[in-house]
């Protein structure tokens, strides 16, 4: 039988939840000149062996801040007075990736996604001259 005595387990026991500005704080002050990751782990009441496990994660980067969310201002262009190109040269879109370039005389160039801007333009000056 028992003698009617509890015995109380503190300490390192509970699971705790730690926010990530937590788990830097504590890997930063693991890296102080004089300190040692078992005192510190010792002061916040933590295992060694997860400060360690979370300075991998930093060097790792996978223990880091998230960027903060950044809105840009956006402003809806209006509808053009004109939407219809100049005659003069007409780029329109064709098949995925494809273009078609119509200049002043009438003459088409249609040109895949694949070419060069070089080309391009020698084979533009070409026509135009």
């Amino acid at each position: 039988m028992t003698d009617g005595r509890v015995e109380i387990v503190s300490g390192r026991e509970r699971r705790r939840r730690w926010s990530i500005d937590e788990k830097l704080r504590l890997v930063a002050e693991t890296y102080e000149p004089g300190a040692c990751v078992r005192q510190v782990a010792a002061s916040h009441d933590v295992y060694p062996g997860l400060l360690f496990t979370w300075r991998r994660q930093v060097r790792e980067g996978t223990l880091a801040r998230s960027a903060p969310a950044v809105f840009l201002p956006v402003r809806a262009a209006r509808e053009p007075q004109d939407p219809v190109p100049a005659p003069s040269e007409r780029v329109t879109s064709r098949a995925a990736g494809q273009i078609e370039i119509e200049l002043k005389d009438g003459s088409r160039v249609r040109v895949d996604a694949g070419v060069s801007l070089v080309s391009l333009r020698r084979v533009l000056a070409a026509l135009r001259g």
